[in-house]
């Protein structure tokens, strides 16, 4: 075992149920964890969390575990990464006795588990193609009674992450179809992986002819250390992400990055002091140095399900 991380496997031995049982955990977001190369790891303070507010038990060959609510100065939190949220997680450990406790588990299966209950906010920056408009397609066909505001967060820039330089001269999708250029892409389900497959579709380009299309990672700083260690020539993904390892970035849009709240009778109070946080001018000159974003709209409830 670790003397600093926890594998899927070590969380099997020491909770007494499956490895499966462990990856779906993680992946409903009840189990936080990251990923090393293709390697799952958890924390110990996230081991003792865990430890802290699940319950494990078996039931004849089938392994299950309940994993009871957390405190309620806790705010469940899923959906794309991005570094704002991170900063935002940070953040408000700092200022207030409440948690956030985020899972990165893409846009859409960030809707999923809010859809489903188990999550009290998701990042999105889902667009829809035929609209051409961010996220509120996506929430007007999930929640239609449930109690949702929808928060701009921030614009943010995506694009080709490329070595500097730009060795491989990458300058449009069309370069991705070059047999010399290895791509790694995002996993289904993120928002950045529906963005590249609107562009992709919109020229008649098909995943078979982008070497590498099949390659997936879950975070953008994952993707851009292929580019930083040479296994992959370009990526999709935000400047922030590029900067960050020292790489060039080609600019190719603005999207809209947002918070979907949903509000319940339990969590109320958790959220109302999210979203003045959020808000405050304190937080926005904590973020407004992180390259990449454009913070106009900032706190701004772009859509609401009630009054």
């Amino acid at each position: 075992m670790s003397e600093t991380t926890y594998t899927p496997d070590d969380i099997a031995k020491l909770f007494k149920i499956s490895k499966h049982t462990v990856y779906e955990l993680i992946k409903r977001g009840e189990l936080n964890a990251f990923k090393v190369g293709n390697k799952m790891r958890i924390n110990p303070e996230e081991l003792e969390r865990f430890k802290s507010s699940s319950q494990a038990y078996q039931s004849n060959s089938t392994n299950v575990v309940n994993s009871q609510p957390s405190l309620n100065t806790t705010v469940r939190l899923t959906g794309s990464h991005d570094f704002l949220v991170e900063q935002l997680t940070k953040y408000v450990s700092q200022q207030t006795s409440m948690q956030l406790q985020p899972t990165y588990i893409g846009s859409l299966e960030g809707l999923m588990m809010l859809y489903r209950g188990v999550a009290d906010v998701a990042a999105v920056h889902l667009l829809d193609p035929t609209s051409k408009e961010y996220n509120i397609p996506f929430i007007k066909q999930f929640f239609i009674h449930e109690r949702i505001s929808v928060i701009g967060l921030a614009s943010r820039e995506q694009g080709f992450i490329v070595a500097k330089g730009n060795p491989k001269k990458v300058t449009s999708f069309k370069d991705l179809t070059r047999k010399e250029i290895v791509f790694v892409n995002r996993q289904k389900g993120s928002g950045t992986r529906f963005l590249l497959d609107a562009f992709l579709a919109e020229q008649e380009i098909k995943p078979n002819q982008v070497k590498g299309y099949e390659n997936e990672e879950w975070n953008h700083l994952a993707t851009a250390s292929h580019i930083s260690r040479g296994s992959a020539d370009v990526g999709f993904g935000i400047r922030s992400a590029a900067e960050q390892l020292g790489l060039d970035f080609i600019p190719v849009t603005e999207e809209q990055f947002d918070l979907v709240f949903r509000w319940t009778n339990e969590n109320e109070n958790e959220l109302k002091s999210l979203y003045e946080l959020i808000c405050s001018k304190q937080f926005k000159q904590s973020i407004a140095q992180i390259p990449g974003y454009m913070l106009k709209g900032l706190g701004e409830i772009k859509y609401k399900t009630y009054s």
